[in-house]
């Protein structure tokens, strides 16, 4: 569970509860703008007080999402841009079925992240997983209060591991990449472009937003992205050779 920027002491000490609720140990929190040891955070947690204690702190969404491969956020915002939305059902089925865990570390093996009770999720954010989902609600006022929208998304989870779909929306064997491989990735392929004049600086940023949603689309592998770390390594040094 990874909550972005989280404000309020109540919202915190609630999803604290809703975690220990669901079984969810690991909390993490980025950049938070309330103090988890705020009375009110502790009173509304009841018997989820030792996860809000054992609570990670992170300066950036990038670093709180280390070790998890499969990252599926949440979005209210109507602003999003092209990134696509999906219903819970189509999406969390996938989440849990990460084949490749080991009991050391399927706690990290995926995240849910839930942004700012303000403005939710930068797309830039929502880039950095792999599948974004949005909640029913009034098209008039579509964005829930974080702790309503936490307890909706595990309450969906939890039906899913109690009650699996017969044929998933997304196949439940794709592994993808972890983010900060393939943001390490971009950045490589950003820089090298920048270099070869493709890439201008001012447009950089979008240009390469819109190959992050494509990569993250296709739930591009860790050995696919090593293959394409390669190629740009590899053209790097064509173009060095090419200029001495």
């Amino acid at each position: 569970m990874v909550l972005v920027e989280p404000a309020g002491p109540i919202n915190l000490g609630s999803v604290a509860r809703l975690c220990a609720n669901y079984a969810i140990t690991d909390l993490r929190l980025v950049a938070p703008r309330c103090n988890p040891a705020d009375p009110e955070a502790r009173r509304m947690a009841v018997h989820g007080q030792t996860v809000l204690e054992s609570a990670t702190h992170y300066p950036d969404l990038i670093s709180a999402l280390h070790g998890c491969r499969r990252v599926v956020a949440t979005c209210g915002r109507i602003d999003h841009g092209t990134i696509p939305l999906h219903p819970p059902e189509q999406v969390l089925p996938w989440l849990l079925a990460d084949h490749g865990a080991t009991e050391a570390n399927s706690q990290a093996a995926a995240a849910l992240v839930f942004g700012r009770e303000d403005r939710g999720l930068s797309n830039d954010e929502l880039l950095l997983s792999q599948r974004v989902i949005a909640l029913y609600s009034d098209p008039h006022y579509p964005s829930l209060n974080l702790s309503h929208a936490v307890a909706v998304v595990l309450h969906e989870l939890e039906r899913c591991r109690r009650q699996p779909v017969a044929a998933p929306a997304l196949d439940l064997d794709l592994d993808p990449a972890a983010p900060q491989q393939l943001e390490d990735c971009l950045e490589a392929a950003r820089s090298l472009l920048l270099e070869t004049g493709f890439l201008l600086e001012h447009t950089a940023h979008a240009r390469m937003a819109k190959v992050r949603a494509l990569l993250q689309r296709a739930l591009i592998r860790s050995d696919e992205v090593a293959m394409l770390r390669g190629m740009v390594r590899q053209l790097r040094w064509a173009l060095k050779q090419q200029r001495s």
